[in-house]
């Protein structure tokens, strides 16, 4: 077969950015680069760079050279003008800021990477046994959770990183909203953060957040014991485009798991499936919700 008849049409994600651009020419290049039978280290020689490189080029997690992508399309046999001019026109759009370039310096890269695959993803669920998912914090409760990590922040960089979190959650309204599904274990909503009165504006929120078609919420009670996700937090990122994997996402103190291949991503779902059975019912997690608010 020849690589040209591999070139998928390929077109910019509904909301995604540059983030997800990125990945779908990744992973164009990886399978022109397979198709030919030609490795990374070899690819990686084509531009003057390491096999390294390559991998991180055809995972989307790092930036495009138009040469580069050029020099890949002529190694890989790609020769038609138009195939050749649509893929570096992608590059070109995929080196574009995100709207969160504004806030790159208070960024590390590897959450960078989330809020780029966040702003693509069409379903995102999440299990949280310590914090309210960042998507559905109030201001005061997102203040009070970024001062834990930067308390010596000066109060200008603090409303930054409030806005910067307020911002993602404008993915939950307008056109296409993402669909959110929050399974959150009761520690999250007893432990008291930022003071009585912000918990109970949390909850509020939450309830208010709950009311919206696209947007579940589950309680995982004390009294379930033990459940499938004693593991920690995590998240399941899904995505419209066909060509994208599952992405499971785990935070840590200064880094992030990516899981993306498939064995990995269905162990996730399977465990996020049965936290949902195991969890009280979206209907009983409002009216415990509504209980907590009456006494925090």
């Amino acid at each position: 077969m020849e690589a040209a008849e591999n070139v998928r049409p390929l077109s910019p994600a509904q909301g995604g950015g540059p983030t997800v651009l990125r990945i779908l020419l990744g992973a164009q290049l990886r399978r022109l680069r397979t198709a030919k039978g030609i490795s990374r280290e070899d690819a990686g020689y084509a531009i003057r760079a390491s096999h390294a490189k390559i991998s991180r080029l055809e995972l989307g997690q790092v930036s495009f050279k138009e040469r580069d992508v050029a020099d890949l399309l002529t190694l890989y046999g790609v020769i038609d003008p138009d195939d050749r001019a649509r893929l570096i026109e992608l590059a070109r759009q995929a080196n574009q800021p995100g709207w969160w370039h504004k806030y790159s310096d208070l960024l590390p890269g590897w959450f960078e990477v989330y809020i780029g695959l966040e702003g693509a993803a069409s379903i995102i669920r999440t299990y949280e046994n310590q914090f309210v998912p960042g998507l559905l914090q109030s201001p005061d409760y997102a203040r009070a959770v970024i001062s834990l990590a930067h308390d010596r922040a000066p109060a200008g960089e603090m409303e930054r990183r409030v806005a910067l979190r307020t911002t993602r959650q404008r993915r939950l309204t307008g056109e296409r909203p993402l669909s959110l599904w929050a399974v959150l274990d009761e520690a999250v909503l007893r432990r008291t953060i930022g003071g009585a009165q912000v918990m109970r504006a949390q909850v509020e929120h939450l309830i208010e957040a709950s009311e919206l078609p696209n947007v579940t919420v589950q309680v995982m009670p004390f009294d379930r014991g033990g459940h499938a996700a004693a593991g920690g937090p995590f998240s399941i990122l899904r995505f419209p485009e066909p060509e994208l994997p599952d992405v499971v996402y785990m935070e840590q103190l200064s880094s992030a798991l990516y899981l993306d291949k498939l064995a990995e991503s269905e162990h996730y779902t399977k465990v996020m499936d049965r936290l949902s059975v195991q969890a009280d019912t979206p209907a009983e997690s409002r009216r415990f919700l509504e209980r907590l608010r009456k006494i925090v």
